[in-house]
């Protein structure tokens, strides 16, 4: 028999061509998008959930006692209502961590426990320690002040008082006060904290 004899019969008995079934592709697709928007979901869940700020996760903060939410509230009243409360400067502290400005609060803080001393050794320490630390040049944590005021400190530093860095202080505060407080209100460490506490309360 030769060759093309043989090849009708061949294409007769051979199998027929199996095409792709497309129904079961398009469903396989379709979970794989849904099963990864899932997955997409709970990522974004656990990310907003590890950004929730909690007061006992602050590292190194003052003592303070637990904020009700209508005190959270307040502290986007005022600045000066945030910096009188100690959990309101705990969370604006965090808040100017990361944004690498921590030391203009630890400046601040430093300078409110200087006027609370009386004894004439403990203020020459204390203002040294303080110059060192946030005024000299040469620090890390330098704060950042004008020419007028430093030539003031360094002249009171030759006779420190508890109110040797009052000049200072007070431009410091005015720094946070209108750069850095407007953007803690619209940051998520804050809104977060506000949130988490209006949940508990409506939750008790």
């Amino acid at each position: 028999m030769t060759r093309s004899e043989m090849s009708p019969s061949r294409a007769q008995h051979s199998p027929p061509t199996q095409r792709p079934n497309a129904c079961c592709f398009c469903w396989c697709c379709c979970c794989s998008c849904s099963c990864l928007t899932i997955r997409r979901e709970d990522e974004s869940r656990q990310r907003l959930k590890a950004q929730e700020t909690k007061l006992e996760t602050i590292p190194n903060c003052e003592a303070c006692t637990k904020p009700t939410v209508e005190e959270m509230k307040q502290w986007a009243q005022s600045f000066d209502k945030l910096m009188k409360n100690p959990a309101g400067r705990n969370v604006f502290r965090e808040f100017l961590r990361t944004e690498y400005s921590e030391e203009n609060m630890l400046f601040w803080l430093a300078c409110e426990d200087l006027k609370k001393e009386i004894s004439k050794n403990m203020i020459e320490e204390k203002a040294r320690m303080i110059y060192e630390d946030y005024i000299s040049i040469l620090s890390p944590k330098e704060v950042s002040l004008d020419s007028r005021v430093r030539e003031v400190i360094n002249r009171k530093m030759q006779d420190p008082t508890p109110h040797t860095f009052e000049d200072a202080q007070l431009q410091i505060y005015t720094l946070m006060h209108r750069d850095s407080y407007p953007r803690f209100l619209n940051s998520p460490i804050y809104k977060s904290l506000v949130q988490g506490g209006s949940r508990s309360s409506s939750e008790s």
